[in-house]
């Protein structure tokens, strides 16, 4: 049984994954992958991101062979896994997506090392200025910047397609937040083993190949 074949898989997303889980699925080859993203933004309220997830998963339910949902916590207090829970659905481990980029264990040493560090991924890089400065209110009120800021020390930028470009943007985001900079580059991390797993697991239950 070719990959176009098997039975398609629902992958439920942050917005702020799609450009990553579009090359992970494009590299393997996964065309029986399906990727639906709810708006990176609702990082600034995860209150909202059980709820949303849900209704994105009961809408897709029996669309498709089996859903999965590539957030980790993010902020939601344990509100997501509770949903999460009374759907039978599984989602990425870990608190927040820096740790499945750089995987547990280097998390937890950088987290160790400077528990001050605002994290940047590619996509927070690139979009640091939606995302934090307008997002925040910090452009249209400077003095937010101390209040949200004061309590860092440096930012780290986990790279996982490393660009001259990009690196650029993460340098001038640590700048604009007067934090010193260092870059981790951890490639796709445990994002794409995890989707593999799942994927094998799925073959495993419905015994395709």
């Amino acid at each position: 049984m070719g990959e176009s074949d098997k039975s398609p898989i629902l992958v439920i997303a942050c917005g702020a994954l799609a450009h990553e889980l579009q090359e992970i699925i494009r590299l393997n080859r996964w065309t029986h992958l399906a990727v639906q993203c709810l708006p990176a933004n609702l990082h600034s309220r995860p209150e909202k991101i059980p709820e949303r997830i849900r209704a994105k998963i009961q809408a897709n339910r029996g669309l498709f062979s089996a859903i999965f949902v590539a957030y980790a916590d993010c902020g939601t207090g344990g509100r997501l896994d509770a949903v999460l829970r009374e759907e039978n659905v599984e989602r990425l481990a870990g608190a927040h997506c820096y740790e499945f980029f750089s995987g547990s264990a280097l998390f937890s040493a950088l987290h160790q090392a400077e528990p001050a560090t605002f994290y940047l991924t590619d996509f927070l890089a690139r979009h640091f200025e939606r995302l934090v400065m307008e997002e925040l209110g910090i452009n249209k009120h400077p003095e937010l910047l101390e209040s949200y800021f004061s309590n860092y020390l440096r930012v780290v930028y986990l790279s996982q397609n490393p660009s001259k470009q990009v690196l650029q943007m993460a340098r001038a985001a640590a700048k604009r937040l007067g934090l010193e900079f260092q870059q981790v580059v951890t490639g796709y991390g445990d994002l794409q083993q995890e989707l593999a797993a799942f994927i094998n697991e799925q073959s495993t239950t419905t015994g395709e190949p």
